[in-house]
C-alpha cells in the first residue's frame, strides 16, 4: 500500500495493476464457464448412456416378441399388423434418437446454448420412455391373444376329433346299411327271377310252339300282325284271344308276388323302317306307342293292375333285323313283353 501511494505521488501514472487484476477476472469467468460446459457435458454423456442401454433393452424385448409371433404366424395373421406398428415405433424411436444425438453434437459445438438444449433433450427422453412403456404395453397385450388364440386352437382340435369320430362311425353304419341293402335286393332279384321264369314256363305251355311267337332272352316277341293290321292300332279279334290268356296269367301271378316287390309287365312297341302312311299317325313313333298303349288298355279292362302295367314305343329305332328285304320289316314289326322291375 505504500509503495502504491508512494508511485501515486509520482507524477507518471501506472496501468499495470489493473490490467492484471482484469486479465484474471476473464480467465477465472473462462475457467469457470469450460467448467460449468464439462458438467452439462457429463450430465448429457450419461444420459444418452441411458437411453441407448433402454433402446437395447426394448430391441431384445421385440426379437423375443418377433421369434414368438413367428411361431405362430399361420393362426395369427392379424396380429402382424400390431407386430408391424411396433416396428415402426421402433424405428421412429431410432430416429428420434439420431435427432437427439445430433443435438448432442450441436451442444458439443456451442456450449453457450448447453441450459436450452439441455431442456430440449430432457423433454425428448421423456418422450422416448413414453414410447417404451407403449411398446410394453402393447407387447402385453399381444401375449395375452396369442394366448386366447392357443386356447381356440386347442378347442378346435378338440371339436374336429370328435367330428372324425362321430364322421367315422357314420361312415361304417352307411357302409352296414349298404351291405344290409344289397343283400336285400339280392333277394329280391332272385324272387323276381323266379316268377318271371313260372311266368314264361306257363306262357310257353299256354301259346306252344307258334311261329308268330317268339322267346327271344327274357322277352316274349309277337309279331304286330297276331294283334293289328298293317299301319293300325286297332286290336284284332284273334289278338284279344291271346291277350286274355295272358291277361288270366298276370293276374294269377300277382296274386303270388309279395306286394313289395316293384314288378311290372313292360309292353314294348315297335315297327319297321319304312314311313307310316295314311293320316292316323305322324310317325312311326307314334304308330308303335299307339300299339302298346292299346295292348295296355285291353290287359287292364281285363283286371289286370294298371300299376302294373308300363306302354312304350320305339318305333323303328330297334330292329332285330337291319336287311331290307321283307322277312326283315316283318320280324321288326313286332310287340314285346318283358317282365321286369319298376
Amino acid at each position: 500500500m505504500a509503495l502504491a501511494r508512494g508511485r501515486r505521488s509520482d507524477s507518471s501514472f501506472n496501468y499495470w495493476p489493473g490490467f492484471v487484476d482484469a486479465l484474471s477476472t476473464l480467465v477465472l469467468s473462462i475457467v469457470f464457464l469450460l467448467s460449468v460446459f464439462l458438467v452439462v457435458q457429463f450430465f448429457l454423456s450419461q444420459e444418452v448412456t441411458g437411453k441407448d442401454k433402454a433402446l437395447e433393452q426394448l430391441n431384445a424385448k421385440i426379437a423375443q416378441l418377433n421369434e414368438l409371433l413367428s411361431l405362430e404366424k399361420l393362426g395369427k395373421l392379424t396380429l402382424d399388423d400390431q407386430v408391424s406398428s411396433l416396428k415402426a415405433g421402433l424405428a421412429s424411436a431410432e430416429s428420434e434418437r439420431d435427432r437427439i444425438k445430433g443435438l448432442y453434437d450441436g451442444l458439443a459445438a456451442a456450449g453457450n446454448d448447453a441450459q436450452g438444449k439441455s431442456s430440449e433433450l430432457g423433454k425428448a427422453l421423456d418422450s422416448e420412455k413414453a414410447v417404451s412403456a407403449r411398446a410394453l404395453a402393447q407387447i402385453e397385450v399381444l401375449n395375452q391373444q396369442i394366448s386366447a388364440l392357443r386356447r381356440q386352437l386347442a378347442a378346435l382340435e378338440e371339436a374336429l376329433d370328435a367330428s372324425e369320430k362321430r364322421d367315422k362311425e357314420s361312415q361304417n353304419r352307411i357302409a352296414d346299411l349298404g351291405s344290409r341293402l344289397n343283400v336285400a335286393l339280392a333277394q329280391r332279384v332272385q324272387e323276381l327271377s323266379r316268377y318271371r321264369s313260372e311266368f314264361f314256363g306257363r306262357l310257353r305251355a299256354i301259346l306252344g310252339n307258334r311261329p308268330d311267337i317268339r322267346i327271344v332272352g327274357d322277352r316274349f316277341v309277337f309279331q304286330s300282325e297276331v294283334f293289328f293290321d298293317t299301319g293300325q292300332a286297332v286290336l284284332l279279334p284273334e289278338g284279344r284271344a291271346e291277350l286274355d290268356t295272358l291277361a288270366a296269367a298276370l293276374i294269377e301271378l300277382d296274386k303270388k308276388i309279395p306286394s313289395d316287390i316293384p314288378w311290372v309287365l313292360r309292353v314294348d312297341g315297335h315297327t319297321d323302317v319304312r314311313p307310316v302312311s295314311g293320316a292316323n299317325f305322324k310317325s312311326n313313333w307314334d304308330l308303335s306307342a299307339a300299339r302298346s298303349i292299346s295292348v295296355v288298355q285291353y290287359l287292364v279292362s281285363l283286371g289286370v293292375p294298371a300299376q302294373r302295367l308300363v306302354a312304350a314305343g320305339f318305333g323303328e329305332f330297334q330292329p332285330l333285323d337291319t336287311a331290307n328285304t321283307e322277312e326283315a320289316y316283318k320280324r321288326n314289326r313286332r310287340i314285346e313283353l318283358k317282365l321286369t322291375e319298376r
